[in-house]
């Protein structure tokens, strides 16, 4: 498939016209728009057009899905086409701010700071996911691990352990050195404050809840305690603005012969002692209430906290508050030694590829475009990557989208009321198993197939007695 002129002037059309183009730039696969009123969009108009894949509104932007290698033609024929100047990604992130609430601004800058520290924390949850392999017992033989029976495989295993822990031992360094730069301060100083927090000399975050005395500094006569914060998110989001806001205001200030020698010291020991007497306390103690709270949930009701993650966690895609639940995920992590939802996470992916997989089957033959989508965006589902299955495909005929939320929800509720936890946050979808304890294997082996089967099913069925049926 090529991008001719007459497609783009097509999208340009659908979308409201050059007009209503405020700014424009691209990724990957989509061409990534901020208009004056998407209202004006004809949607179903918009995805008739051949190249168009889907459609989708996330954080102020509209977004067209295009497809690798199509979408950077399409975005020069739009921008000769309109006269839009060339935009940086920057720019229209930006300009889709301003077209935001509060709430969808605390979510959005959320996610700018945690998706670009991920593949750090995904690469270590698959390492760890291989570390248990080896280290678990039961797994391979009865009673031993596949190290008991190999000891010449120990060392290896505990430089894979190292290697995957580090990530988590100095996420607030990771965390800091994301937020600092997302609130417009040096990206360094972030990884340095991040780094103080989970210092040698301060006790380890994991033996506060069992330690028999906490050591503390005495500041003339006030008591501060010598905890780090291994493992935590609050401590170092809130020091991080803190630091980036106090690094802004002396760089405006101080004069430029001096700067070196006064901004990041003073920046730095400001919020160090602010994070220790003040910020650190109060957040730790946020933290693990956040935390013992969903604990609870899942304890007490674990039934109902398995349908609501599971039924609605695709909606919270779609407003993009599912990435406030990352900060959630990395608390249980270090609080409660693994996460009850991200394995509920990776049954919702993979029902939205279910749901997308039967559209494949009930679009007739002639309809290649959606037969090629569906098919290609249920394996990307599969994967870990819903956004194609859902804005593509789920959400534009609405049955597959409630049927893959029905089966993510029963296979949430199965995943709760067995406990099942992964050690860490890592590959959603399929290789989600990978990121699970062993012992949980078999209830989300369990989960997976009620994920595959039920959205399937429910589509197939649906589609029989719906209006909106493909053609």
């Amino acid at each position: 498939m090529s991008v001719s002129k007459e497609s783009v002037r097509e999208i340009i059309e659908a979308i409201g016209g050059k007009e209503n183009i405020q700014t424009a730039t691209h990724c990957v696969t989509r061409l990534r728009l901020v208009l004056k009123d998407e209202k004006k969009v004809d949607k179903e108009r918009l995805e008739e057009i051949d190249i168009v894949k889907g459609s989708f509104s996330s954080n102020g932007q509209f977004q067209v899905v295009i497809g690798q290698g199509l979408v950077n033609k399409a975005y020069q024929i739009l921008a000769e086409e309109t006269g839009i100047e060339q935009a940086s990604k920057q720019d229209v992130k930006d300009a889709a701010t301003q077209n935001l609430n509060p709430l969808q601004r605390a979510i959005k800058t959320l996610a700018d700071i945690f998706i670009p520290i991920l593949p750090a924390i995904v690469t270590a949850g698959l390492l760890m996911g291989l570390n248990n392999i080896l280290t678990g017992p039961d797994i391979f033989y009865d009673g031993k691990s596949v190290i008991d029976v190999h000891p010449q495989w120990a060392d290896l295993t505990s430089i894979i352990n190292l290697i995957a822990n580090t990530a988590f031992v100095f996420l607030p360094g990771l965390i800091g050195w994301s937020a600092v730069k997302r609130f417009g301060g040096s990206p360094l100083l972030g990884i340095v404050l991040g780094l103080i927090l989970v210092h040698p000399d301060l006790m380890n975050a994991w033996d506060y809840g069992k330690a028999d005395e906490i050591p503390t500094w005495n500041l003339f006569g006030l008591e501060i305690d010598k905890i780090g914060y291994q493992g935590q998110v609050l401590p170092i989001l809130f020091a991080s603005l803190l630091l980036a806001k106090i690094e802004q205001f002396l760089d405006k200030r101080v004069h430029d012969s001096i700067k070196l020698l006064v901004v990041a010291p003073v920046a730095l020991l400001i919020t160090g002692f602010a994070a220790f007497i003040l910020i650190g306390p109060v957040t730790f103690f946020i933290g693990n209430m956040l935390t013992d709270g969903v604990i609870w949930v899942f304890d007490h009701v674990s039934w109902l906290g398995g349908l609501l993650y599971g039924g609605l966690y695709a909606v919270m895609v779609i407003t993009g508050m599912h990435h406030t639940f990352l900060a959630v995920d990395l608390q249980l992590v270090s609080n409660a030694g693994g996460t009850f939802l991200w394995p509920i996470l990776a049954l919702s992916n993979i029902a939205q590829g279910s749901a997308a997989l039967a559209m494949m089957f009930i679009a007739k033959k002639e309809n290649e475009k959606l037969r090629g989508l569906a098919g290609t965006s249920a394996l990307s589902a599969y994967l870990g990557i819903t956004e194609p299955a859902m804005f593509g495909v789920n959400l534009r005929y609405k049955y597959p989208f409630i049927s893959a939320l029905i089966g993510s929800a029963i296979g949430g509720v199965l995943l709760a009321m067995t406990k099942t936890k992964a050690f860490s946050i890592g590959v959603g979808g399929l290789p989600g198993i990978l990121s699970i304890k062993a012992e949980y294997w078999v209830p989300f082996a369990i989960g997976m197939l009620i994920a595959v089967v039920v959205p399937f099913v429910l589509t197939m069925i649906w589609s029989r007695f719906s209006k909106n049926k493909p053609v």
